[in-house]
């Protein structure tokens, strides 16, 4: 359904600007939105494709609406506003209150008349479906979980056991919740395993990413605070928390009890270490190795940005010194003021 850049103007308050009223029927970029399009300008580096852009209108900031070639939305965050407004062309299909004839469904568990539930769907004892909720085909929801209102599971997600989603959470295909936490010991040179008797807990509005693993807690839950974000491969060991609105990009890996404060963005491939804190409003860039507790809100890194390989080895083979020449510099006599 197309939109008059006008009924968008009102319906998001943005500020319009421009002698035209062009319909909107979708969204593009910069460069390659067409002539019934709305593109967006939110990083400065792409500022140069603006003048020749083909978009209809074009969603930005107060300073750069002066140079748009065409009429414009303004935004105080044009990213966010863009966001926005790209939901409306989603294409999402309306649910379908029900169940498949496919599914098995224990005899105790409670399935709300208003959700829906997929084909070979298997739900387990004392579990719970809540109104509004989309359990998609293949979806394997265990013994005493809850999948709160108005919830996705799209397709083959696995909840094992105790696993409680609060209402809004969207999970994509492949993702485990509530399995084994990895809790080992050793006695008499064998492993020994220790039982994994928590649950997972997700907090309202969160989405978690394909094939992302949460395990659940040793004794008491892994519990995700509202609005977190997990990419897709993201791995969350036994008995962590992590705080409110923090996001997690792909392949970020966080250890057993390890605790993330809110409003914190963890960058892809990032390792966190178990039983360390991490403060709110920690940016941890990619490829990061977090060792110890992070008690400052800020930036951290700890990656070797990319170099020549012939570069990476010269350097690499004085790493093993660097420990010798340290000792050498604090024996040196020190200046005196």
């Amino acid at each position: 359904m197309p939109y008059r850049l006008s009924e968008l103007a009102a319906r998001f308050e943005l500020e319009r600007r421009g002698d035209t009223d062009p319909e909107i029927a979708g969204v593009g970029t910069l460069a390659g939105a067409s002539g019934d399009q709305l593109g967006f300008l939110a990083n400065p580096r792409y500022r140069s494709q603006l003048a020749d852009t083909a978009a209809a209108a074009i969603v930005l900031g107060a300073d750069d609406a002066e140079h748009c070639p065409v009429s414009c939305l303004i935004a105080r965050d044009p990213y966010a506003a863009f966001a926005r407004i790209a939901a409306l062309f989603e294409p999402r299909a309306a649910l379908q209150p029900g169940i498949h004839a496919s599914a098995s469904i224990a005899s105790d568990a409670i399935v709300s008349p208003d959700a829906q539930v997929g084909a070979f769907v298997s739900i387990g004892a004392r579990s719970r479906v809540e109104a509004g909720a989309f359990v998609g085909p293949g979806c394997v929801i265990g013994d005493d979980c809850i999948v709160g209102g108005d919830s996705e599971l799209i397709a083959r997600v696995t909840l094992v056991t105790r696993v409680r989603l609060g209402r809004r959470v969207r999970v994509h295909p492949g993702a485990v919740l509530g399995a084994d936490g990895f809790g080992l010991a050793m006695q008499d040179g064998h492993w020994l395993k220790v039982p994994q008797l928590g649950g997972v807990v997700v907090g309202d509005d969160c989405e978690i990413g394909a094939n992302t693993c949460i395990d659940r807690g040793a004794i008491e839950d892994t519990v995700l605070g509202e609005d977190v974000r997990l990419d897709n491969l993201v791995q969350i060991g036994h008995n962590v928390i992590v705080g409110a609105h923090t996001a997690m990009a792909g392949c970020a890996a966080v250890a057993g009890s390890a605790r993330i404060g809110r409003y914190c963005l963890i960058g892809g491939g990032t390792g966190i270490v178990g039983h360390i804190e991490i403060c709110d409003k920690v940016l941890v860039t990619a490829m990061t190795l977090v060792t110890h507790s992070i008690q400052s809100p800020g930036e951290y890194s700890s990656g070797t940005p990319v170099q020549p390989s012939r570069d990476w080895r010269r350097n690499a083979a004085r790493f093993k010194h660097l420990d010798a020449l340290a000792r050498k510099i604090g024996a040196l006599p020190q200046a005196k003021d």
